[in-house]
């Protein structure tokens, strides 16, 4: 897909988990460059909202459908909808997700499920239906949205940074995979970020307070994934300080334990 910021007009742009957060945010930069955004998620109010703002900004038609990622059944009825009402899809932006900072000793094992069959296995489901299509005509862009987390485990995070492990470990292969067919792959590894995620995955309530020196703005980083749409860029990592903490970390192992259970364990 030859494409960049500039010419998002009239492309078709799906986006999971678009109700709020980043996936909002995304769905909003989008749509001010042209793009026929598509937002799904399971809140059905949230997304109408979503919608209508997209259509506001640039007069452009956008859609909303209610979508539980875990569901193959539901991925299937809303893939149909999408290819019959709307057509090909050009970009796919796999936002949807959850987490629970908790010890493993601890977990419930049925959310340990529902964390899998949404961070991974849903989002694997719904990739291969746009990859397929995609392939088929030769271009086409998915984007990935996994964490740093997924690079840095830390405690409370056991269940978690595994989904993001195996989302980073797709994309890897998928990228390869797709490449040869003209469809590009990016992997997107933030840290936290200012969004109601930490609503349910922080009990406590105060891990984005401790680590704000770190937090990201959730507009900009969509500003970042969309300039990124229709390139063959990698991956998007951020902040910095993280990517370079993950980095140190894959050297140097011990040191790299020693750091994730005191410098970066806030939860």
């Amino acid at each position: 897909m030859k494409t960049s910021i500039e010419d998002l007009a009239g492309k078709v742009v799906v986006i999971t988990g678009g109700s709020a957060g980043l996936g909002e945010q995304i769905a909003y930069t989008c749509a001010e460059k042209g793009a026929v955004v598509v937002v799904c998620a399971r809140r059905i109010q949230l997304i109408g909202k979503v919608r209508t703002e997209c259509e506001r900004k640039r007069g452009v038609p956008a859609y909303a459908y209610q979508l539980d990622i875990s569901s193959p059944e539901n991925i299937d009825e809303i893939y149909e909808k999408i290819t019959t009402e709307i057509g090909h899809v050009d970009v796919l932006v796999n936002c949807a997700g959850f987490g629970l900072f908790e010890n493993f000793v601890d977990f419930d094992f049925e959310v340990a499920r529902q964390m899998f069959e949404v961070n991974v296995l849903g989002l694997m489901y719904l990739t291969q239906k746009f990859a397929i299509d995609m392939s088929e005509r030769g271009f086409g862009h998915i984007i990935n949205i996994a964490s740093q987390a997924g690079k840095i485990a830390t405690a409370k995070s056991s269940v978690y940074s595994a989904t993001k492990f195996a989302v980073i470990g797709f994309s890897n292969a998928l990228r390869l995979e797709l490449k040869p067919l003209g469809v590009f792959v990016t992997t997107v590894n933030p840290g936290p970020i200012a969004t109601d995620f930490f609503d349910k995955a922080d009990r406590s309530g105060e891990y984005l307070a401790s680590v704000d020196w770190i937090v990201l703005n959730p507009k900009e980083l969509a500003q970042k994934i969309v300039r990124s749409m229709g390139s063959s860029k990698r991956e998007i990592n951020s902040p910095v300080i993280l990517e370079a903490a993950s980095k140190f970390y894959q050297l140097f192992p011990h040191l790299g334990d020693y750091f994730a259970g005191s410098l970066f364990n806030k939860k």
